[in-house]
């Protein structure tokens, strides 16, 4: 894939679980909390968008991303991104998609790591 190929990424979440991250980021308040619970960690499919340096889940945009990981679960026909990242607040967030073209969006999640952040690769 060519940078001119690039523009953004979308697909659909089976899974998005956000969680507080880095310990030493202020606290969530008991509303992000639930809103994060019930907007967020729930059984609902999730749209992303993911565009440069930002990931749009709904309405979430979390920009400042760092320490992005992908994988593929052994054994799994699913892919799995995990970052870093603000939206009002620190988090922790993971993402699934089970998508039938899983494999291009694993592809797509490789190229646009090693392109717009390339310190969370390890040599």
């Amino acid at each position: 894939m060519s940078d001119t190929d690039f523009i953004e990424i979308k697909f659909f979440a089976e899974k998005v679980h956000a969680h507080h991250w880095p310990l030493d980021t202020p606290k969530w308040s008991d509303l992000i909390i639930k809103q994060v619970d019930e907007r967020l960690n729930n059984k609902e499919k999730k749209h992303l968008v993911i565009k440069d340096d930002s990931i749009l889940i709904d309405n979430y945009e979390f920009k400042n991303i760092t320490k992005v990981g992908i994988t593929i679960p052994l054994f799994k026909k699913e892919c799995t991104l995990v970052f870093e990242g603000f939206e009002k607040f620190y988090a922790h967030v993971h993402v699934t998609t089970k998508a039938k073209d899983y494999l291009e969006i694993f592809n797509k999640l490789m190229y646009w790591r090693s392109r717009y952040f390339p310190d969370s690769l390890l040599s």
